[in-house]
C-alpha cells in the first residue's frame, strides 16, 4: 500500500486539479474535446500519441538497449575484460615484435561475446514471454468509444475518455465524475484509509478544503477501488500523470514485493562474496610466493575467482522461469510475476475461500420461507427488490435471487410498482445490505438481507401470519434453530427484513438498519465440485495443507467440508480470534483448518500469523474482500473472472477456478526450483572442489596448475553445458514436497562433494607429474632444460584440463539425483547432449589447430583411458558419499 500526504509539490498540477473539480462539466468537456458520447477511435489514437499509453511507472529497464547493457556488465564479463586488458599489455604491448601474440586477447573477447549475447537473448525472451502471457489476463475498462460502450484494455485509456464504473472495478485513471449512483470507493492505495467513501457527481469541493485534493467528492483517482454503486466519469490524467502514477514513479520503478526467491539469490551472492574474498587472495599469495611471478599469480587468482562464481546463474534462473511460465500457461496458469514461481512451488499452506473453489460456483435459491417455514411470494418479492435494485457487486447470491424472481414472479410489475430511492451498500463488518424503494403511494420501504446474527442484532420485530410481533428471546432462538437445521443440509441461509418509512429522502444511512422486522429466510445451495475431493487429496499428498477462510457460517462450511474430505472436527469463528494474544492465535491457526465468519482484516491476520510461524503461504481469492489477504500472502492467486482489484493483486492467474490446475502449477513450480537449486548446488560444490585442487597444486607444484586462459575456457565450457539444466526433469519424490530457499545447507553440501572431486584431481596431479609428463617430456621436471620444462608444463595443463572438464560434467549426472547415475537414474536428452558434448569438445581442443594458441601440450592416447577409469571410480565414490550425506539430510538437492 502506498500512502500519500494531501499535498502536491507541483503547483501547476494542483491548480489544474482545482479548476477541473470546481468548473462546470461543459467546460471540462471542452477542455478535452470530448462529450457525453465520448471520443472516436481516431481521436483516441491521436491523444495516445500525445499523452502516451495509460501505464503506471513503466520500467525503463525493459528496453533492448538496457538488456544489452545488463548482459555485458556482469562480474564475469568484467573480469574477462580486465584479464584481456592485462593480457594485451603482457602479451602484445610490452613484448618484442617477434613475441607479440593477440590470440589470448581474441579468445577472451570471444568469451565475453558468447556470455553476453547468451544472457541478452535470454533476458529478451523472458521479457517477451512475460508480456505475451500478461496479454491473456489484461484488465479491461468499460470505455465509451464511437458512441458505444465497449470493454478495452486499461492501457488504451486517454484523457477525454468517458469511463463507466461498477462495483469491483479499479479506477483506470484520474477522473471527474459525470454521473454517480450510490458510489462508494476505497482509496486505500493512496490514503491508507480502508473505509469506503461516498463520491457524488456534481458535488464540488468546498473552497476551504481545496488543498485536500484526495477528498474531492467529484473526483476519483487511479488505483481507487469501486466497492459499491456505479458511475460515469471523464478522464483528465493517465499513466504517470495521475496522482498514483507520480507517486509510484518516485517510490519505485515497478516495485515488486521481495519473494523468498529473491532473498535466496541474495544469500547465495553473500556466500560467494565471502568465499571469493578469502580464496582469491590466498591463491595469489601462495602462487606469488612459490613461483615468484606476481603478475601471473594475480591473473591466475582472478581466473580462480571467476571459476568459483556460477556466472551462468542469471541465465539459468531466467531460463528456468521462462520455461516454467510457458509450461504453466499450457495448463491454464498464467504467471504475472515470474519470481513468484518459486514461492508457488515452496508453498506449504494454501488459504482459500469455500465458494467457487470447493463448490460449483452455481448458487441456487432453494427456499424462500416465511418464519413458519412455508414458501411465500412476499419473501421472494422483497428479496428481489433488494437484489435487483442494489448497484454493488451482484454476487452469486443476488443472481440466484433475481433468477428465481424472474421464474416465479411478475418482475415487470414489481419494477413498475417500485422505484429505487437509495441504498446502503454491503460491507464486511455489517454483513448486510439495504435498498430503499418507494411504492406508487409514495411510501418508503427499506429492505435488508444479511447474515443471521447481524440481522437479529438489528431487528426488533418478526412478521408471523401477517402480524408484526416483538422479537422475543424465544422467537430469536427458534429463528436460529431453523437456520441451523437448514445449515445442516448444506444450505446457506440469509435473513430478510424490512422497515417502513425509515427516514427522510437523502438521509438514509446505516443507522436506519435498526428496529427491522424479520419476514423470512433465504436458503441457498452451492453444491461441492465433483473434483474438489480429488484435488484436496492431491494437494495433501504434495505436502500442502489447505485452510478454508470464509465469511460463511460454521454449519454450512462443515456440511461442504465433510463432502470434500476435510477435517471438520474443529472450526473457529472470527469472533473466537478477536482479543487473542499472539501465542494463542498461533496455536489456534496451527491447530485448525477451517475458519468461518471472517472479515478481510481477520483473513489477513491469519496469513500473517502463518508467515511468522515460518510457513510459505499461498492465498486464492477473487473478490474485493480478498485483496488485503492477497497482498499479505507470499504468493497470491486469482482467476480470470475475478474483480479487477483481485486480478491486480494476484501474482498468478488461473484461467479456470479449479484446484486441480493449482496443484499442477505447484508441481511445475517445484520443478523450476529443483533445477535452479541443482545448478547452484552442483556448480558450487564442483567449483569448490576445483579451488581446493588449485590450492593443493599451487602449494606443491613449481608452476601454475593451469593457465588463466585455460581455466576460463574450462569454466565457459562447463557453464555453457549447464544451460541445458532447465530442460532436465525432477523425480516424483522431489515434486511431492514443498521446498524452500535456504543457504544453510550449502556449505555442508560443498564440503561433502567438493573434496570428492579434489581426491581425483590430486590423483591426476600425481599421475601427470610423476608418470605421464616425464614420459612425454623425457624426464622429471627438475632434470629438464627450459624447453623440456615448457613441454612438461603444457602436458600437465592439458591433462588436468581434460580430467577436470570430464569430472565437472559428470558431477551433474552424479548429483542430480540420489540414485546411481546413468544406470538407475539419468538426465533428459538435452542435458546428456550438452554435458557429453561439452566434454568431447573440450577434449578435442588439445588436438585441434587452436592447441598452440591455448598453450596445450601433446597428450598420449592412453590418457583418455586413464580418465575413463578415474570417472568410473569418481562416480562410485560420489554415490557412496551421497549415502553418507543422506543419513543426516532429508534431501540431496
Amino acid at each position: 500500500m502506498i500512502k500519500v500526504k494531501k499535498t502536491v509539490k507541483n503547483a501547476d498540477n494542483l491548480k489544474m486539479l482545482m479548476e477541473i473539480a470546481t468548473e462546470d462539466l461543459a467546460k471540462t468537456y471542452q477542455r478535452f474535446g470530448s462529450g457525453e458520447t465520448g471520443l472516436s477511435n481516431k481521436d483516441a489514437a491521436m491523444l495516445r500519441e500525445k499523452y502516451g499509453r495509460n501505464e503506471i511507472a513503466k520500467s525503463e529497464h525493459n528496453t533492448k538497449a538496457h538488456f544489452l547493457f545488463e548482459a555485458f556488465m556482469t562480474p564475469f564479463t568484467a573480469v574477462l575484460l580486465i584479464l584481456a586488458t592485462l593480457s594485451l599489455f603482457t602479451n602484445y604491448i610490452f613484448v618484442p615484435e617477434s613475441e607479440k601474440d593477440l590470440s589470448t586477447v581474441i579468445i577472451m573477447l570471444v568469451m565475453v561475446l558468447i556470455s553476453g549475447l547468451t544472457s541478452f537473448v535470454q533476458n529478451v525472451k523472458t521479457n517477451d514471454a512475460v508480456q505475451s502471457l500478461l496479454k491473456m489476463v489484461s484488465v479491461t475498462t468499460n470505455i465509451v468509444r464511437n458512441q458505444k460502450s465497449q470493454e478495452l484494455p486499461t492501457s488504451d485509456v486517454v484523457p477525454g475518455d468517458i469511463i463507466n464504473l461498477a462495483a469491483g472495478d479499479m479506477v483506470p485513471a484520474d477522473m471527474k465524475l459525470i454521473r454517480t449512483k450510490d458510489l462508494f470507493c476505497s482509496a486505500s492505495s493512496l490514503n491508507g484509509e480502508s473505509n469506503p467513501v461516498e463520491k457524488i457527481a456534481g458535488k464540488k469541493p468546498v473552497v476551504t478544503a481545496l488543498n485536500d485534493y484526495l477528498d474531492y467528492p467529484n473526483i476519483v483517482y487511479e488505483g481507487t477501488t469501486v466497492v459499491s454503486g456505479s458511475a460515469t466519469g471523464i478522464v483528465f490524467a493517465t499513466g504517470n500523470k495521475t496522482v498514483f502514477g507520480k507517486l509510484a514513479r518516485k517510490i519505485s520503478q515497478t516495485k515488486i514485493k521481495e519473494t523468498a526467491f529473491d532473498v535466496g539469490i541474495k544469500e547465495i551472492s553473500k556466500l560467494l562474496i565471502i568465499m571469493t574474498a578469502i580464496i582469491a587472495p590466498l591463491v595469489l599469495i601462495i602462487n606469488g610466493l612459490t613461483k615468484g611471478n606476481w603478475l601471473d599469480a594475480l591473473i591466475f587468482a582472478i581466473a580462480t575467482a571467476v571459476g568459483l562464481t556460477p556466472e551462468m546463474l542469471p541465465v539459468i534462473v531466467t531460463s528456468n522461469l521462462v520455461k516454467g511460465s510457458i509450461e504453466m500457461s499450457k495448463h491454464g496458469t498464467i504467471m504475472k510475476k515470474m519470481n513468484s514461481i518459486q514461492n508457488f512451488g515452496s508453498a506449504d499452506i494454501l488459504c482459500t475461500d469455500k465458494t467457487g473453489t470447493l463448490t460449483q460456483d452455481k448458487v441456487v435459491l432453494e427456499r424462500h420461507y416465511n418464519l413458519n417455514l412455508v414458501e411465500k411470494d412476499i419473501v421472494l418479492e422483497y428479496s428481489y427488490l433488494n437484489s435487483f435494485y442494489q448497484t454493488g457487486m451482484k454476487d452469486l447470491i443476488d443472481k440466484a435471487v433475481i433468477d428465481a424472481g424472474e421464474q416465479e414472479l411478475d418482475t415487470a410489475k414489481i419494477q413498475a410498482d417500485y422505484e429505487k430511492i437509495d441504498e446502503i451498500p454491503f460491507d464486511f463488518k455489517r454483513r448486510k445490505m439495504s435498498v430503499v424503494v418507494q411504492d406508487k403511494h409514495g411510501e418508503h420501504l427499506l429492505v435488508t438481507k444479511g447474515a443471521a446474527e447481524e440481522m437479529l442484532e438489528s431487528s426488533s420485530f418478526v412478521q408471523i401470519n401477517g402480524k408484526v410481533l416483538p422479537l422475543t428471546t424465544e422467537r430469536k432462538e427458534k429463528v436460529l434453530a431453523d437456520i441451523d437445521d437448514m445449515n445442516q443440509d448444506g444450505l446457506r441461509v440469509l435473513l430478510l427484513a424490512y422497515k417502513k418509512n425509515p427516514a427522510p429522502v437523502g438521509e438514509f444511512s446505516v443507522k436506519d438498519e435498526s428496529e427491522l422486522t424479520i419476514v423470512g429466510y433465504l436458503a441457498f445451495l452451492d453444491p461441492p465440485k465433483e473434483t474438489a475431493k480429488e484435488a484436496l487429496a492431491n494437494l495433501k499428498r504434495d505436502g500442502i495443507r489447505v485452510k478454508i477462510l470464509t465469511g460463511d457460517n460454521a454449519a454450512v462450511t462443515r456440511a461442504v467440508g465433510k463432502q470434500v474430505g476435510l477435517d471438520v472436527s474443529k472450526i473457529y469463528s472470527g469472533s473466537d480470534l478477536i482479543g487473542k494474544s499472539d501465542t494463542e492465535l498461533r496455536e489456534i491457526v496451527d491447530s485448525c483448518d477451517i475458519f468461518v465468519k471472517l472479515s478481510p482484516e481477520l483473513k489477513t491476520k491469519i496469513i500473517e500469523v502463518l508467515k511468522a510461524d515460518g510457513h510459505t503461504v499461498a492465498y486464492m481469492g477473487d473478490g474485493i474482500n480478498d485483496a488485503p489477504a492477497m497482498k499479505a500472502a507470499d504468493v497470491s492467486i486469482s482467476v480470470d473472472t475475478a474483480v479487477d482489484i483481485a486480478k491486480e493483486s494476484a501474482d498468478i492467474i488461473l484461467l479456470h477456478k479449479d484446484l486441480r490446475i493449482l496443484e499442477n502449477g505447484v508441481r511445475i513450480g517445484r520443478k523450476v526450483f529443483g533445477n535452479t537449486m541443482k545448478y547452484i548446488k552442483i556448480t558450487l560444490s564442483s567449483n569448490f572442489g576445483n579451488i581446493l585442487s588449485i590450492l593443493v597444486a599451487s602449494s606443491f607444484l613449481p608452476f601454475l596448475p593451469m593457465l588463466p586462459l585455460q581455466l576460463l575456457i574450462l569454466d565457459l565450457l562447463y557453464g555453457t553445458s549447464c544451460l541445458a539444466i532447465p530442460f532436465d526433469s525432477m523425480d516424483d519424490e522431489y515434486l511431492s514436497q514443498p521446498r524452500t530457499w535456504s543457504t544453510k545447507k550449502l556449505p555442508k553440501f560443498m564440503f561433502y562433494f567438493g573434496p570428492t572431486s579434489s581426491v581425483f584431481d590430486i590423483i591426476t596431479f600425481a599421475l601427470l607429474y610423476f608418470v605421464i609428463c616425464p614420459s612425454v617430456a623425457g624426464g622429471s621436471f627438475t632434470s629438464l632444460n627450459l624447453t623440456g620444462q615448457a613441454i612438461f608444463i603444457a602436458v600437465f595443463h592439458t591433462g588436468w584440463f581434460i580430467e577436470s572438464l570430464w569430472t565437472q560434467e559428470m558431477v551433474i549426472h552424479a548429483l542430480r539425483d540420489k540414485k546411481l547415475p546413468l544406470i538407475k537414474q539419468h538426465a533428459t536428452a538435452p542435458v546428456m547432449l550438452a554435458t557429453f558434448g561439452a566434454a568431447v569438445i573440450g577434449s578435442y581442443l588439445p588436438y585441434s589447430r587452436v592447441a598452440t594458441s591455448l598453450k596445450f601440450g601433446p597428450m598420449p592416447g592412453t590418457f583418455i583411458e586413464i580418465v575413463v577409469g578415474l570417472l568410473v571410480l569418481y562416480i562410485l565414490l560420489t554415490t557412496l558419499v551421497k549415502r553418507l550425506y543422506l543419513r543426516k539430510e532429508k534431501f540431496l538437492i
